[in-house]
C-alpha cells in the first residue's frame, strides 16, 4: 500500500488530519471485540509499512514534514504498546472468563448438591418423625409390658433364689468331691512313685542274675566242650 506521505495531491496539514483521524477512529474502536482488534493489528502494520517508507524517503522532506513523520512514529509507538497492553489484558480477560465460568460450574454444581442435601435431610426430618412415633408406641407398650411382667419377675427371682441355693450345695458336694478326688491321685502317684523304685530294683536284680546267668552258661559249654574233646587232643592243647 503507498503511504500517504508520497501523494502529490495531498498536503503535509492534510497528511496530518488524515493520520490523527485514523487514530481517532483506531482508539474508538471497542477492545473487547475480535473484529475491530484485527481490524487494529492491520491498521498497525500499514502504518509501520508507511513508517519504513517514509524513513527511506526523509531527506525529501522539509521541517514540518518531518516532525509530523516523528510524531506519527511516536503515536504507532505507543499504539504498539497499547496492542500489546490489549493482548495481555484480553488474555487476562480470557483467563478470568474461563475461570468464572469453572466457578460459575462449580457453582451450579453446589447448588445442586445442596438442593439434593436439603431433599435428603427433608426426607430424614420425615422418617425421624414416624421413628419417633413408632418409639414412643415401643415405649407404651414397653410400660404396659413391664407392668404386666413385674409379678413374673418377681416369681423368677424367687426360683432364682432356689437355684442358687440348690446350686450352692452341689457346689460344696462338688469341691467335696474334687479334693477326695486329688487325694486319690496324690496317694495314687505316690503309689505309683513306690512302685516305680520298686521295679528300678527289680530291673537291676534280673540284670544282674541273666548277666551271671550268662557267665554259668559260658563256663559249662566250656567244661562240656574240654571234656568231649580225645584225651590226646587235650594233652596237645595243654
Amino acid at each position: 500500500m503507498i503511504s500517504p506521505f508520497f501523494r502529490k495531491k495531498d498536503s503535509p496539514d492534510k497528511q496530518s488530519d488524515n493520520n490523527v483521524n485514523k487514530m481517532a477512529v483506531q482508539q474508538e474502536q471497542p477492545a473487547d471485540q475480535a473484529e475491530n482488534l484485527r481490524d487494529a493489528v492491520a491498521s498497525m502494520q500499514e502504518e509501520e509499512a508507511q513508517s519504513i517508507m517514509t524513513s527511506v524517503s526523509k531527506s525529501h522532506m522539509d521541517k514540518r514534514s518531518l516532525d509530523l513523520i516523528f510524531a506519527v512514529e511516536q503515536i504507532i509507538q505507543s499504539r504498539q504498546h497499547a496492542d500489546r497492553s490489549l493482548h495481555e489484558l484480553q488474555d487476562r480477560l480470557t483467563h478470568s472468563n474461563g475461570h468464572v465460568d469453572r466457578l460459575n460450574k462449580e457453582v451450579k454444581t453446589l447448588n445442586k448438591v445442596i438442593s439434593d442435601r436439603e431433599k435428603n435431610i427433608l426426607d430424614l426430618e420425615h422418617k425421624l418423625t414416624d421413628k419417633n412415633l413408632k418409639v414412643d408406641q415401643v415405649m407404651e407398650d414397653y410400660r404396659e409390658l413391664q407392668g404386666a411382667m413385674t409379678s413374673e419377675i418377681d416369681e423368677l427371682k424367687s426360683a432364682i433364689d432356689l437355684e442358687q441355693q440348690k446350686y450352692a450345695g452341689l457346689l460344696q458336694k462338688h469341691n467335696e468331691a474334687l479334693a477326695e478326688k486329688v487325694k486319690l491321685i496324690n496317694d495314687f502317684e505316690d503309689r505309683i512313685g513306690r512302685l516305680e523304685v520298686e521295679n528300678s530294683h527289680l530291673k537291676q536284680k534280673y540284670e544282674a542274675m541273666r548277666q551271671e546267668k550268662t557267665y554259668l552258661a559260658n563256663m559249662i559249654s566250656d567244661f562240656t566242650n574240654r571234656m568231649s574233646a580225645p584225651l590226646g587232643q587235650n594233652k596237645n592243647n595243654n
